[in-house]
């Protein structure tokens, strides 16, 4: 893959924006041509670190999370079913399995379909049936990748993920990564992909 033909998209499973962006990136891939490596990492880690407490602990932020998230679903063509199982109750799981999938080429396969069972059909990521039915559809065995999810060398590329995040000032996700550059937030990926086609945004 062409270094100079790919963008980094950098997320964490449990993410709800996150939603948005693992849905469609590969018919922009389609429609664009460019190629996003996908990058999980610890975001709740950092945002603890930051003091920034999440969603779930302000109902009227979080009530218009569920309608906002739902609304651009809508402008993105996606099904949705909200509100859903949230925060993750497995999160650190969920995420060392994505990372796993970084390693062995089936990450972006497993997150889009996960988040699917998560959004559609409210069976929450990193949870029975979600981890059984979302790894048996993108032919992965669950036993072997629940114990290589827990190795060492999956648990120091998750935290290598996660210092180059802090190291690139990432603080939440999705975040979109391009000519040095950080765009934050499902609705800034296409500023992301005009900066990777010019370096600005000043309109041609």
């Amino acid at each position: 893959m062409s270094q100079s033909n790919t963008i980094d998209f950098w997320f964490t499973v449990g993410s709800t924006y996150t939603y948005l962006t693992a849905s469609r990136l590969h018919q922009v891939e389609a429609a664009t041509g460019l190629r996003f490596r996908w990058r999980p990492f610890n975001a709740r880690e950092i945002m603890q670190e930051m003091n920034n407490i999440p969603f779930a602990t302000k109902p009227i932020k979080l009530a218009y999370m569920w309608r906002d998230i739902e609304r651009r679903a809508s402008k993105y063509g996606l099904p949705i079913k909200v509100p859903i199982p949230y925060p993750l109750k497995n999160f650190d799981l969920a995420s060392r399995v994505a990372v796993l999938g970084e390693i062995e080429g089936w990450c972006a396969d497993y997150v889009r379909i996960s988040y699917r069972r998560w959004f559609v059909e409210g069976k929450e990521v990193g949870t029975e049936p979600n981890l059984s039915e979302s790894l048996s559809e993108v032919g992965q065995d669950k036993n072997r990748v629940l114990q290589a999810a827990n190795t060492e060398r999956v648990g120091r590329a998750y935290d290598d993920n996660t210092s180059e995040a802090r190291r690139l000032n990432i603080f939440g996700a999705p975040t979109f990564v391009v000519r040095g550059e950080c765009f934050w937030g499902d609705d800034r990926l296409e500023d992301a992909i005009a900066w990777h086609a010019r370096a600005t945004l000043k309109p041609i």
